[in-house]
């Protein structure tokens, strides 16, 4: 613990969230309440791979800790919520990892879902819908039990997450030129988009780095779509059914699809598109008639620490 001017001790918590695009990190107090906050690179290990995760999760901790010139030894408690945790390896290397830079910590690693229902519902019921680089639905009732669908990664799932619609919308491109496909709007402005010479160097790009191409494309198809391309706007329809399908899948686990129920919309994909959005919630609707589209009061690198520091005051009553 660190030192308060007068000599009074203050716990510090570590917050973070990470995913395939983007690392969130907060730093919070006793209570976990949010003193700051940096974003890094990617950390989602099976994604980026361990040693770029592990430099964007010290990346991201470092700026925070420097803003409040304490040290790693003054962490009491780090929680993390990442992209591929929910398998055993994962997990266990990224504990290793933690309690190597942060030995006086009270250490958890987790997956990006539960902390992003946490962000949404704390410790009660709900579901969340999923939708940034990749997509899930995850849900918790009242008795705990939980129920998911998606989040396996982009080759076999991820349906209607960014990189999902990047990947169409890229293909989408393709047939056009080689007429098979419908005109669209995409194909004159995704070379420039990616900043590359020609569509071979795109090419290029995507065969080393598909998470950044794919996942950067969306904006541009979210801002297509509104400006009426049919294209993008039926990529964007049919990435909208499949994200509702997930909600369905997991409502139905729960037995939720006949009554009422929060949904909370999380990650990057929401928000960049008026379009998008309401056909989301117009297909949501189709399946589970009683659902509330919500969004959550706080980040997911701020639920993140607020378990941190909750899971450090359990342990302390307990002790």
């Amino acid at each position: 613990m660190a030192e308060r001017p007068g000599g009074a001790e203050t716990a510090y918590f570590l917050g973070f969230d990470g995913g395939a695009t983007k690392t969130e990190c907060v730093l919070a107090d006793a209570e976990g309440r949010a003193i700051t906050r940096a974003v890094a690179g990617p950390s989602n290990p099976l994604r980026a791979g361990y040693t770029k995760a592990w430099f964007a999760l010290s990346d991201a901790a470092d700026e925070v800790l420097g803003r409040q010139k304490i040290r790693a030894d003054d962490i009491s408690g780090v929680c993390a919520g990442l992209g591929g945790a929910g398998r055993l390896g994962v997990e266990r290397a990224a504990v290793n990892f933690f309690e190597r830079n942060y030995r006086s910590a009270r250490v958890c690693v987790t997956t990006d879902l539960e902390i992003a229902l946490e962000a949404a519902f704390g410790a009660g019921e709900g579901m969340i819908l999923l939708a940034g680089t990749g997509s899930a639905a995850f849900g918790r009732d009242a008795q705990g039990r939980t129920a998911r669908a998606g989040g396996r990664g982009p080759w076999i799932s991820d349906e209607g997450g960014a990189f999902d619609i990047g990947r169409r919308a890229i293909r989408a491109v393709a047939l056009a030129e080689e007429h098979r496909g419908s005109a669209t709007a995409l194909a004159e402005r995704i070379v420039k988009w990616h900043e590359c010479r020609d569509w071979d160097s795109l090419a290029e790009q995507i065969a080393k780095y598909p998470d950044e191409v794919f996942a950067k494309t969306f904006p541009l198809v979210a801002e297509l779509a509104g400006q009426g391309d049919a294209v993008c706007r039926e990529i964007l329809s049919g990435a909208a059914a499949s994200l509702a399908e997930l909600a369905g899948c997991a409502a139905g686990e729960l037995g939720w699809r006949e009554r009422e129920m929060a949904l909370a919309k999380v990650g990057g994909a929401f928000g960049r598109s008026e379009f998008f959005d309401a056909t989301i919630e117009a297909e949501v609707k189709k399946l589970v008639p009683g659902a509330r589209l919500v969004s959550p009061e706080i980040s997911p690198g701020e639920a993140a620490a607020r378990m941190a520091a909750r899971s450090f005051r359990a342990a302390g009553t307990t002790a």
